[in-house]
């Protein structure tokens, strides 16, 4: 927005205000009151230039502290460039203007007087062009020319003279009783603060970002000034926030605005003042409200009458006016003076560990073992709740504190830890050399870091795998007898680096290290061990391991509930863990586990994806994508390409998912990130299955696994069981099909999870020779009760239900699985695949629109819905599995019932029945 030769920002209505102020006819006074910082000199220099480009003459004076006793001082200044007019005004007013200017003596005039003159004197200057003066500082002009001001601004209406008049409201003045128009000039909103900021500094990071638009609260001058000061203490800011600082580093610009009134406070209320700040009391109407544990001010009325404070009229708190007062009033204390309210404040918190602890940290200088376990206790209970950054800063002060070296070299390990889990890969590394030596990078503490860094930053499975194996090879050397936390670390790293590498001879070592250690390895990493490696040949009974230990997940450490959803996964059940990880995962990209909830974000993409979601998993891949960029995890970067080629390829969409394919296997095969080359393999099964090039569809699926085996430690060979038997179908190679279908049959794939079972049961089928086989086979995955789980393997199974039927019992029998085909098709936004099914339809001699009308009332998720609720699911149940609320479940139903002609759930079974049998006709 374009001010006249300025920009401005979220002020439409102060200019609107302004420029009808200007242009109006007559004479007029207005008075613009607001804090320090808040925009009132930026609109003083608006409407002046307004008025100079309506020809007005501008005539300015401002109010000078140091001058505020002298009489007549700031008349003298406004009416200083009048001076040649007053030889021209009648002997009795330019009498009055010779005595106070001093010129000769008498008795000083009084207030109607002299305003009387002023009054002559402007009309006169005003008669060849408008007159505008302009009055900044105001609060500080001397008493008798505020009277004066006051008089003449009441009495302009006629004249072609304005005045302005710029006030801070956190102080007194004359002008406040002189019944002048106000204008208010308040902060600037959200948006436009935002807009300012990114105006005047563009590209700060998002947490800097987001920190000074918290410590503006729509200051404009804290927003221009704040990012440089932010940006030059980014490292210790979250120390500082914790352990002895409130608010933002302020320049001294910033710092005068309001230490010189907390420095004239008495010794008591200052205290008061700065126990406050310390322990993050709100600001303004954002206030602490019932029931709130915050600090409360005591005996702090001189703050609040020198517009330090404000009172909450909710709960009769003393609140500070603006978080900048709360930042002042701790950067003007001294270092013994925080420490004195600290230890204040941890008597006060007593019963809330996290506080107390916080407050105790900050109130000692010397180790203190009682007070870092304190600090080591509030940073456990911090990370379940998404407080992983705040975990790093009270792990790293606790090993500050630690009285014997062995203790602080664990605390360290374990803040390194947990900040590489946030993101912060640097840091990790950082707090691991401080707590082992330069010398020391071998160190298993050491290891965890660097091979953290190497595997995420750059993909590198190879050297990172190296290093993990020594690592525990070491610690067992050493005579490890009991379980570790270092050592589950190191492991649960190794299966991780392992999964990625997906290397035959990298598994089977781990397993001859990791098979013989028993209860050293962890109940979670044993799933982990299982799960993630070969889940064909290791995958028994997984799922219920999986559901027993997520029904702790409350209390669960972010990492170990994002390794249990990658568990979930392999066996195909996620669909009941999304909630879950969706609750979570906002929580931690905040203050959290950040890399956690990257892998959290695959995750939710990826039942997305099996449950026929695909625009919101487009929308998850893309928010992943941008966050992993944002942090340069080249790994999850392209993991993240990688499904959303995956997902481009159903849809279709092949040179998107050829584009996004050979991005990531150019970058994952030289490393050898055999996790991410499999899925680029199965992008090309995908595409050209949806091409229909079989061809290409099975020469890609066989370099995955060949026919009639699993490849070990692949795991996308159960997963792509389904394309490589159609594929071998559709070019010939019927006995590699029918192969390929016993031997999942025979590995026990059913058994392993849902989606195994359905493709399973589908594979036979396609593949049976016996007729009596196929339909039981075909019949076995259609009615499996996850099948509606995942409806691309369940269409696909109907179309080649269809085909088979349409050969075997003719053109009717077939309309049913090949309408119900192209109807889910349509609904995933599969249009190669619509196209087939309703191909197959016309050559059924179905309608070329083949939707029934009974399925076209129902909508997909009304339909969906009713399945389950026909299978005796209740409302929350069907809610779970589908995320949404029992009530949302309700309302679909009670619009099914009249669309089925029924009115009770006990009918839905039979309804629908008639609805597959209506589709015969």
């Amino acid at each position: 927005m374009e001010s006249i030769g300025r920009t401005m920002v979220g002020r439409e209505r102060e200019r609107e205000v302004l420029s009808d102020f200007v242009t109006a006819s007559g004479g007029r006074a207005l008075v613009l009151r607001g804090d320090t910082g808040v925009g009132k000199s930026a609109l003083l220099e608006h409407v002046a230039d307004l008025a100079a480009a309506e020809k007005h003459r501008v005539i300015r004076a401002a109010g000078v502290e140091a001058e505020s006793e002298l009489p007549f001082a700031g008349l003298h200044q406004f009416l200083y460039p009048l001076l040649s007019h007053i030889d021209r005004l009648d002997d009795v007013h330019r009498r009055v203007f010779d005595v106070i200017f001093g010129r000769t003596e008498g008795t000083p005039p009084s207030v109607m007087t002299l305003g009387i003159a002023v009054l002559d004197l402007l009309s006169l200057a005003a008669s060849q062009n408008p007159l505008l003066m302009v009055l900044d500082d105001g609060q500080w002009l001397d008493a008798s020319s505020t009277q004066v001001c006051g008089f003449v601004g009441r009495r302009l209406t006629g004249s072609s003279v304005k005045l302005v008049v710029v006030l801070r409201s956190d102080l007194p003045s004359g002008f406040d009783t002189a019944a002048l128009p106000e204008l208010p000039v308040t902060t600037l909103s959200e948006s436009a603060s935002e807009q300012l900021l990114d105006m005047h500094h563009p590209g700060l990071d998002q947490r800097i970002r987001r920190l000074v638009l918290d410590e503006a609260h729509g200051n404009p001058l804290a927003l221009l000034e704040l990012p440089p000061y932010v940006r030059g203490n980014r490292a210790a800011r979250t120390a500082e926030e914790l352990f002895g600082y409130t608010g933002i580093p302020l320049p001294l610009r910033l710092q005068q605005v309001y230490g010189a009134r907390i420095e004239a406070l008495d010794d008591a209320v200052r205290a008061e003042l700065l126990r406050g700040a310390l322990d993050g009391v709100g600001a303004g109407t954002a206030a602490d409200r019932p029931g709130s544990t915050h600090y409360r001010m005591k005996d702090a009325d001189e703050a609040a009458d020198c517009g330090l404070l404000d009172i909450d009229p909710l709960t009769g708190n003393f609140v500070f006016r603006h978080p900048l007062v709360r930042s002042t009033a701790v950067q003007t204390a001294t270092p013994n003076e925080r420490r004195a309210a600290h230890a204040v404040l941890a008597r006060v918190h007593h019963d809330d560990l996290e506080r107390r602890a916080t407050h105790l940290a900050a109130s000692v200088v010397d180790p203190d073992e009682e007070v870092a376990a304190m600090l080591e206790a509030a940073a456990n209970s911090a990370v379940p709740r998404g407080g992983a950054m705040a975990a790093v800063a009270w792990l790293t002060r606790a090993a500050e504190l630690s009285e014997s070296r062995e203790e602080r070299s664990r605390r360290l390990g374990s803040a390194a830890y947990i900040a590489g889990h946030s993101g912060q890969l640097d840091q990790a590394q950082r707090l691991v050399r401080a707590g082992t030596g330069a010398g020391s990078n071998d160190s298993p503490a050491s290891v965890v870091a660097s091979a953290y860094v190497a595997l995420f930053e750059d993909g590198d499975v190879r050297s990172s795998q190296r290093q993990v194996f020594a690592a525990i090879e070491s610690m067992l050397d050493s005579g490890v007898r009991e379980p570790a936390e270092l050592l589950t670390r190191l492991v649960d790293l190794l299966l991780a680096i392992n999964q990625y590498a997906s290397d035959k001879t990298a598994w089977e070592r781990s397993h001859e290290l990791l098979d013989p250690l028993g209860d050293l390895v962890s109940t979670y990493s044993r799933i982990y061990q299982d799960a993630w490696g070969d889940v064909v040949r290791r995958g028994a009974g997984v799922h219920e391991r999986v559901e027993r230990a997520f029904a702790g997940v409350h209390e669960m450490e972010p990492w170990d509930a994002t390794r249990l959803g990658v568990a979930a996964y392999h066996v195909d059940t996620l669909s009941q863990y999304r909630p879950a990880l969706q609750r979570t995962v906002d929580r931690e990209v905040e203050t959290g586990a950040l890399a956690d909830a990257m892998t959290m974000l695959h995750l939710i993409m990826l039942d997305q994806i099996a449950v026929g979601e695909w625009d919101e998993a487009e929308r998850t891949g893309q928010r992943c994508l941008e966050l992993t960029t944002t942090h340069r995890h080249a790994l999850f970067v392209h993991h993240t390409r990688a499904y959303l080629g995956l997902l481009a390829a159903l849809r279709g969409e092949a040179d998107r998912a050829r584009e996004l394919q050979a991005m990531v296997d150019t970058w994952a095969r030289p490393r050898g990130v055999g996790f991410l080359t499999q899925i680029t393999d199965t992008i090309g099964t995908t595409a050209a299955l949806t091409e229909g090039d079989y061809e290409a569809a099975y020469l890609h699926a066989i370099g995955i696994t060949p026919p009639g085996t699993f490849e070990p430690y692949a795991h996308q060979a159960p997963r792509t069981l389904l394309d490589l038997v159609e594929a071998a179908l559709h070019t010939g190679r019927t006995e590699q099909a029918r192969t390929h279908a016993l031997a999942a049959r025979d590995a026990g794939l059913p058994d392993l999870s849902p989606r195994l079972a359905i493709t399973t049961y589908g594979a036979l089928a396609m593949t049976a020779t016996d007729p009596t086989e196929a339909d039981h086979m075909y019949h076995q995955a259609e009615t499996h009760p996850a099948a509606t789980r995942f409806p691309y393997e369940l269409a696909r199974i109907h179309l080649a239900h269809g085909i088979r039927l349409r050969h075997t019992h003719g053109p009717k029998a077939a309309r049913h699985p090949l309408t119900l085909a192209a109807d889910t098709f349509q609904r995933l936004g599969a249009p190669t695949w619509t196209e087939r099914a309703r191909a197959e339809l016309r050559t059924a001699g179905a309608p070329t629109l083949a939707s029934s009308a009974h399925l076209a009332a129902l909508t997909w998720q009304e339909r969906r819905i009713a399945d389950l609720a026909a299978g005796g699911l209740t409302n929350k149940e069907i809610g779970e599995r589908m995320h949404l609320s029992p009530r949302t479940v309700s309302s679909h139903l009670y619009r099914v019932f009249p669309k089925l002609g029924i009115t009770s759930r006990a009918a839905l079974r039979d309804a629908l029945a008639r609805l597959s049998s209506d589709q015969n006709v």
